[in-house]
């Protein structure tokens, strides 16, 4: 069958796309900006990659005309506290629009559980998505999920930034919340499950596990399985405001996220239904098996998407492809060259290994405060560190920045920032080998008015002495 496969630069689109490729579908993926997408995406046999913007309506005629099913994977969990419900309806409506054109015959939506009489407000918008996409010529199935649990996923790194970082922890009420987790694994086996399936269509199913626990439970059984001994205490009169920040501050969330999640958490998502089990027959991966299919896949460095590298960890409005080209007038630049006495290639491995727990090979104590302070000013800061341990592609996260180019054969990557600075700012290592290898580093800052200017005056002396270190430890680092 020939797919039409949307929010592929997202968590779960990324892990659907083998899944249904193995299965031998044709996958058409429509994605708003080609440079997010990773190199090893581009040139598969049955993978057709098409640029488009759900936002706007015009560029979807390029959506072929012969699909046979369409999956809408779409949210902006953080984007914005507000604003976004319109984006998301302009987006469905685009979409329906567009489906209409074709000889689409189902849409797969994921959406949220949604059984409360009270809803946060991205759940409400998550049902309004769900009404427009009913109204489509085609037919619908939509399943919804709470809390999913994987390599990974949001869930799952919260999560263990809590239980790894906490050995006491002072939370809000809401851990007493019920909700019912499920595997990445089982979200997307019951999304390729459904294709053309009759039983499903113009259906909607709540998809879970098989447990239903609080919060807390989630903590404590993590902990568990990590073999770590935890202690958490209620405190009742924590506000959603304290809580989200209290959230920020320790994980890796951004403060939209952050403050969407707490209005999230507040409601129970547990399944009213589970009829999709007699439809679609998978094994249910358990809680704890979740967890630890996790941390095997962490440990055998095999971590294929993270919600980190979608764009509600940092600026979703950005297009990368707009910042790839440095720009070289009205900027400020630091240029530092070091001379390489060994094989390049070596080098190369250090530069794709830079960030996260490998750290910025020099001065790593002044990037953990700059990060501290990115996050008490209400940025990203360095918590989210990198998906994978040495392998970086174009879109990453990577700290608190954002991989514009990674081009491992010409030793090349650009990286453009997304911490909080008066101004816009760009760090690029590159290796030339003509007529001897050489590391080349530059930072690139494009000031934002006086403020700009007196930020970049007032970092130097920080920059001399820590962009001239990095330098020279990336060519001199050797590996264990």
């Amino acid at each position: 069958m020939r797919i039409l496969l949307t929010g592929l630069t997202g968590y779960i689109g990324k892990r659907l796309l083998p899944v249904l490729l193995e299965e031998g579908h044709e996958v058409v993926s429509l994605v708003r900006d080609r440079s997010r997408v990773r190199e090893s995406l581009k040139n598969i046999t049955n993978h057709l990659l098409i640029e488009a913007d759900l936002l706007d309506r015009n560029s979807l005629d390029n959506i072929p005309e012969n699909i046979d099913v369409a999956f809408y994977l779409v949210h902006s969990m953080s984007a914005t506290q507000s604003g976004f419900r319109e984006l998301e309806e302009q987006s469905a409506k685009n979409f329906v629009d567009a489906i209409d054109q074709t000889s689409t015959k189902q849409i797969i939506y994921l959406s949220g559980i949604s059984n409360s009489d009270q809803l946060s407000s991205h759940l409400e918008s998550r049902k309004q998505v769900e009404k427009i996409l009913m109204k489509a010529q085609s037919a619908y199935t939509i399943l919804r999920a709470g809390i999913i649990v994987g390599s990974g996923s949001a869930s799952f790194e919260i999560m263990r930034d809590l239980v790894e970082k906490l050995p006491v922890m002072v939370t809000p009420r809401w851990l007493n919340t019920k909700c019912q987790p499920i595997a990445t694994a089982n979200v997307t086996g019951y999304l390729s499950g459904a294709i053309m399936r009759q039983k499903t269509f113009n259906r909607t199913f709540d998809i879970g596990g098989e447990e239903i626990l609080t919060y807390k439970e989630m903590l404590l059984q993590f902990a568990e399985v990590r073999k770590l001994r935890r202690a958490i205490y209620i405190l009742p009169v924590m506000t959603p405001r304290l809580s989200s920040y209290w959230l920020y501050f320790i994980t890796s969330t951004s403060y939209n996220l952050a403050v969407n999640l707490v209005n999230s958490m507040k409601i129970e998502v547990v399944c009213a239904e589970n009829s999709i089990r007699d439809i679609i027959d998978l094994d249910l991966i358990s809680y704890r098996d979740s967890i630890r299919r996790a941390f095997e896949r962490i440990e055998q460095n095999l971590v294929h998407s993270s919600w980190k590298d979608a764009m509600i960890a940092g600026n979703r409005n950005i297009n990368l492809e707009a910042f790839i080209e440095v720009p070289r007038f009205g900027c400020f630049r630091d240029v530092k060259s070091v001379k390489i006495d060994r094989d390049p290639d070596d080098v190369t491995k250090n530069i794709w290994s830079i960030g996260g727990k490998r750290g910025w090979y020099y001065g790593n104590l002044l990037w953990r405060l700059r990060g501290f302070i990115d996050k008490v000013a209400g940025g990203v800061g360095l918590r989210r560190g990198r998906t994978n341990l040495s392998d970086i592609q174009p879109g990453d996260a990577l700290d608190f920045w954002r991989v514009l180019i990674a081009n491992r054969e010409q030793s090349w990557l650009l990286l453009y920032a997304e911490m909080k600075v008066p101004g816009e700012a760009w760090l690029e290592f590159r290796i030339t080998r003509n007529p001897e290898p050489v590391l080349v580093q530059t930072a690139t800052f494009r000031p934002k008015g006086l403020i700009g200017r007196l930020y970049w005056y007032a970092m130097l002396p920080a920059h001399l002495f820590i962009f001239r270190g990095m330098a020279r430890s990336i060519v001199r680092y050797r590996s264990v």
